[in-house]
């Protein structure tokens, strides 16, 4: 899998608003939006603004991004009523780990039982 730059990133097009999306949520650092090809009843897609390919792309400086993911994701939880039955949340890195878009990216799924494991 090809790394994408920022210019053809489909997810930083969402982001600069060069594509339309369902967006849940934003903050000054992360967006959140419906995926286009839910794998749960609620799939919502977390991503920093800023363009990071992958995990192995973090550093100390972009770290807390991730935090700032989850904390996004806890927004989201309560937004889409999935509190009390719960949620998953997941990070596929790389194209063995299922890795469709080089733009790091937090899978939210919900509102059906989860399977374990997950595959």
């Amino acid at each position: 899998m090809m790394a994408a730059s920022v210019d053809d990133c489909i997810f930083c097009r969402i982001i600069r608003g060069e594509m339309s999306s369902n967006i849940v949520y934003q903050d000054a650092d992360i967006m959140a939006f419906r995926d286009v090809n839910p794998a749960a009843p609620t799939h919502i897609l977390i991503v920093p603004r800023q363009h990071i390919p992958n995990m192995y792309a973090l550093d100390e400086e972009t770290v807390p991004l991730v935090s700032r993911m989850m904390l996004a994701a806890k927004s989201i939880a309560a937004a889409e009523k999935a509190e009390t039955n719960g949620f998953r949340l997941v990070f596929n890195n790389g194209s063995d780990g299922g890795q469709s878009v080089n733009h790091l990216h937090m899978h939210f799924l919900a509102g059906r039982r989860m399977a374990w494991p997950p595959g």
